[in-house]
């Protein structure tokens, strides 16, 4: 394919999966905000408390669709259609498995899960609530995942990016009337967060009545040697977003020892637009992965090396722009999310804002990277990157760091792990490149 009209195609599905994902991202983000002002510091407090769960069901819809996605279109770009529409079909049945899983844990292990969370008397019932509601509505997020990656994957990245955008404004409005005209409370929100995948899906239906599409339901042939590939493809993926959850868990350990509920409440802001943020990087990953994957499908690799280019590229510089605005904007971002105007929670937020978000930069590197290991059938580097940043360093570096320097330590563990990662993961790239004769 020709530079110009590479760089044209990675424009157009880059851009619009940066701007679905900030507004799939905003299911979270909606609640907090309106949370934070119909429910004050201990609304914050149960929702950061109940949100690792959503980054579980996220977490598998994304490794269902990303790794299905993925063989979809490398199969696609190998002219087998027919694989393909199996594939599309077994992930189908896989994401209809792992809802019931989800169903089961919420019916008779919602309590349990809360307790597990560490929520207290102030903030228990709360937080079991959004557990329950998130657990119910677990089929419709996985199957949003997974149809958002295929109708991406069959060429459709529009009508992704509008599915996304609409399902997320729709969650924005239902999340106003249900917490206040309505008086709802935390239910009304987590309920505006389980309609809006819904929503999304609905709109998503124009892609199978329309000619273009490719997707067709055939018999599924579970073969187990292609069934792992093709889910191994996705577990980065999973494990990036189930490795924000653990952190989110593990930070609000030891937070709650350090400064309660109000430190909760103070993470809680920033580990939300933290969802924000690394959304923006997950749109660009998943942006370059049709593309990647297909010209890898054809052979090309010096298309796929252009378009990992490209990606670092843009991403450096988004990334720059992001930090200026929470270097010089802490405390009014801070502002939005504190109702109560309490000054503890300010002034431990706002300082979160500034160290945390150090990391952006190289914490963008490693997803796409990741990604673009996952789009050319890598995945043991893909794996690797995701496990040491979700898993191994970051764990190990907070509780280190928090006895070390308290809350400053625990806000650095952050960029220096993703700073550790990115000196590997480049390493990694150069030694798959010179084994591929690239260098």
């Amino acid at each position: 394919m020709k530079s110009n009209n590479l760089f044209q195609e990675f424009c157009k599905y880059v851009a619009l999966n940066i701007l679905g994902m900030l507004g799939l991202s905003c299911y979270i983000l909606a609640d907090t905000f309106f949370i934070s002002k119909g429910l004050g510091a201990n609304g914050l407090t149960a929702l950061n408390l109940a949100i690792p769960i959503y980054s579980f069901v996220h977490g598998s819809g994304l490794m269902l669709g990303m790794g299905g996605g993925t063989k979809y279109s490398i199969f696609k770009g190998q002219k087998e259609c027919e694989n393909a529409n199996k594939i599309f079909t077994t992930i189908l049945c896989f994401t209809a498995i792992f809802s019931l899983f989800f169903i089961l844990a919420g019916i008779f292990f919602s309590e349990a899960l809360t307790s597990f969370m560490r929520a207290n008397d102030e903030v228990f019932n709360m937080t079991k609530t959004y557990l329950q509601v998130i657990l119910f509505f677990s089929p419709a997020f996985m199957m949003n995942d997974v149809l958002l990656c295929f109708v991406r994957n069959d060429g459709n990245p529009r009508l992704a990016m509008t599915a996304m955008l609409l399902g997320s404004l729709s969650n924005i409005i239902m999340d106003y009337i249900f917490i206040f005209p309505l008086q709802m409370g935390i239910f009304g929100a987590v309920l505006a967060t389980g309609f809006a995948p819904v929503i999304s899906m609905l709109i998503m239906s124009r892609h199978w009545l329309s000619r273009r599409s490719s997707l067709r339901l055939r018999k599924p042939e579970l073969y187990p040697k292609l069934v792992l590939s093709t889910i191994s493809l996705g577990v980065p993926s999973l494990i990036t977003e189930v490795a924000s959850g653990i952190v989110i868990i593990v930070f609000n350990y030891i937070i709650l020892h350090l400064q309660g509920n109000i430190g909760v409440a103070a993470y809680g802001v920033v580990a939300n637009l933290s969802l924000v943020i690394t959304a923006i990087y997950t749109g660009m990953a998943q942006g370059i992965q049709p593309i990647t994957s297909r010209a890898y499908g054809y052979g090309k690799n010096d298309d796929t090396n252009r378009i990992l280019k490209y990606a670092v590229e843009t991403m450096f510089i988004i990334s720059v722009f992001i930090y200026i605005v929470f270097l010089f904007g802490s405390n009014p971002i801070t502002e939005l999310f504190n109702s109560e105007h309490n000054e503890k929670l300010q002034q431990i937020a706002a300082k979160g804002l500034k160290l945390y978000f150090i990391a952006i930069p190289f914490a963008g590197f490693n997803i796409i990277l990741s990604t673009y290991f996952t789009s050319t059938e890598r995945a043991l580097p893909a794996q690797i990157i995701s496990l040491l940043r979700g898993f191994f360093l970051v764990i190990p570096a907070t509780i280190l760091l928090s006895f070390i320097w308290g809350m400053t330590g625990v806000w650095m563990s952050y960029p220096i792990t993703e700073i550790l990662v990115c000196i590997l993961g480049i390493t990694l790239l150069r030694f798959y490149n010179k084994c591929n004769g690239q260098l």
